[in-house]
């Protein structure tokens, strides 16, 4: 009798991911886990915890913080790294702007997501890191679809689209100079619904902006923002109470929540499959400045 194996597609996907984390920590000599408190970095943790333990991560984890996220998040992101018993750098926007590494923008349309980039690099140079993991997706925004897995970055961080390494089967290259580092997208293969489905699947827990809840918001160009203390109102604009969730935890500033109802993993994974927009269409002002914003900020060394 012949009995034939087959992996799911998540746990296909979860391999090549493993894989590719596990190359990493052979190939360069230091490495760091972006973690934001998102879904796409809770599921970074769980790869790595499959990778790696019984024992301790290879890499530190690390966040830039814009001091301007959601409460919740960083009070999940804390928490989850104590109980992991790993060690957290965090990367503050806010002491950027003290030394005046950055200027902060002024305004109703302020926003310190853009100003990330500087804080990262300065961090990634500080610590000598050499390759920096990151829950980027291809589905997500179409210059992230140009990214390989292994995505060279210069003596700058910047980050040129046109002079990137072939990456055939699962074969990678992590050859750099001094000063040159390797972002690194495990989940590059990933869609939206396969990070939530594997979620569902591991049972793992994410902070409670995700789920249906009630909130301050305003409207602004056809999103919903919450309320926040920096927040400045245009005329017109008037706050009220709506029930929305968060498709991503990014910057307060430029992220937008969605009116829905879904209160559960299995109500949200229910939401994205049949939803038509994209996470960072439907809720990131960031990425709606140019055509090519996201790819003029990676340029420039952002995530």
């Amino acid at each position: 009798m012949t009995r034939t194996y087959e992996l799911s597609h998540l746990r296909a996907l979860e391999s090549e991911a493993i894989h590719i984390m596990r190359e990493v920590a052979a190939e360069l000599e230091r490495p760091v886990l972006l973690f934001s408190g998102g879904k796409d970095s809770i599921v970074l943790l769980r790869l790595a915890e499959k990778a790696f333990r019984p024992g301790r991560f290879p890499f530190p984890l690390m966040h830039v913080d814009t001091g301007h996220n959601f409460p919740e998040a960083i009070e999940f992101r804390d928490r989850r790294v104590a109980e992991l018993g790993e060690r957290l750098i965090v990367a503050s926007v806010q002491e950027s702007i003290d030394k005046g590494r950055v200027v902060e923008e002024t305004g109703p349309r302020a926003s310190r997501n853009r100003l990330q980039t500087i804080t990262l690099l300065d961090a990634l140079e500080e610590h000598g890191f050499d390759a920096a993991f990151g829950g980027a997706r291809r589905d997500e925004e179409r210059a992230r679809a140009k990214e390989r897995v292994f995505s060279f970055r210069d003596d700058f961080g910047q980050w040129d689209p046109k002079a990137q390494r072939p990456e055939l089967w699962n074969l990678y290259n992590g050859r750099i100079r001094k000063g040159e580092h390797v972002r690194v997208f495990p989940l590059s293969n990933w869609t939206e619904l396969d990070v939530w489905q594997y979620i569902e699947e591991e049972a793992l827990e994410v902070p409670s902006i995700y789920f249906a809840h009630r909130r301050r918001v305003f409207r602004r160009d056809g999103m919903l923002y919450a309320l926040a203390g920096f927040t400045e109102l245009i005329d017109g604009e008037q706050p009220f109470e709506a029930t929305v969730r968060y498709r991503t935890v990014g910057d307060m500033s430029c992220t937008g929540g969605v009116e829905s109802s879904a209160a559960t993993i299995e109500e949200v994974v229910r939401e994205i499959a049949a939803t038509r927009i994209t996470e960072r269409g439907e809720t990131r002002a960031d990425d709606r400045v140019t055509e090519a914003a996201m790819e003029d900020r990676k340029r420039q060394g952002y995530f």
